[in-house]
C-alpha cells in the first residue's frame, strides 16, 4: 500500500473516534473503544510498520540535531511514521481529558473547544485542559 493511501486511511481512523468524543464521550461504545485504546492501538501498530520500513530503507532515526531530523523528514515512510505518532498521541491525550474529566465534571460545551484543539493543535489543547483543570479545580 502507498504511504499516500496509508496517510488517509489513518485518518479516516482517528476522525471518526474524535466525532464520538466530542459528541456523544459518555455513550457506551465511544467509553469502550476509550477504555480499551482501540484506535490508538492500530495506529501504533502502523507508526511500528512505518518506522521499521523507513529505518530498515537505510533511514536513521538519529534526533540529535536539527539537520537530522530535517533529514529523516526527507524520506516519505518517515513523514507517515511521525504523521501518524501525531494522530495516536493526539487521540491519546483527548482520551486522557476525557477519563480525567470524569471526576473535575467540566461541563462538555467547555470539553468541545477544548477536544476540537487538542485534534487541530495537540499541545494548545492540552494547554486549555490544564487551565480548565485548575479553574474547576479552584471553584469546587
Amino acid at each position: 500500500m502507498k504511504p499516500s493511501e496509508v496517510f488517509v486511511i489513518s485518518g479516516q481512523m482517528a476522525l471518526p473516534m474524535w466525532l464520538l468524543m466530542i459528541v456523544l464521550p459518555k455513550w457506551k461504545g465511544t467509553r469502550f473503544l476509550i477504555d480499551y485504546k482501540i484506535i490508538p492501538i492500530a495506529l501504533s501498530i502502523m507508526y511500528a510498520i512505518y518506522i521499521y520500513t523507513s529505518v530498515s530503507s537505510g533511514g536513521s532515526l538519529d534526533f540529535g540535531s536539527f539537520q537530522s531530523v530535517m533529514q529523516l523528514f526527507t524520506q516519505e515512510n518517515a513523514v507517515l511514521a511521525g504523521w501518524v505518532h501525531y494522530l495516536a498521541f493526539d487521540l491519546l491525550m483527548g482520551m486522557w481529558m476525557l477519563n480525567q474529566n470524569k471526576e473535575l465534571g467540566i461541563h462538555q460545551l467547555v470539553m468541545v473547544p477544548i477536544l476540537l484543539a487538542t485534534f487541530m493543535l495537540g499541545p494548545i489543547g492540552f494547554l486549555l485542559f490544564m487551565t480548565a483543570k485548575t479553574i474547576k479545580e479552584k471553584l469546587s
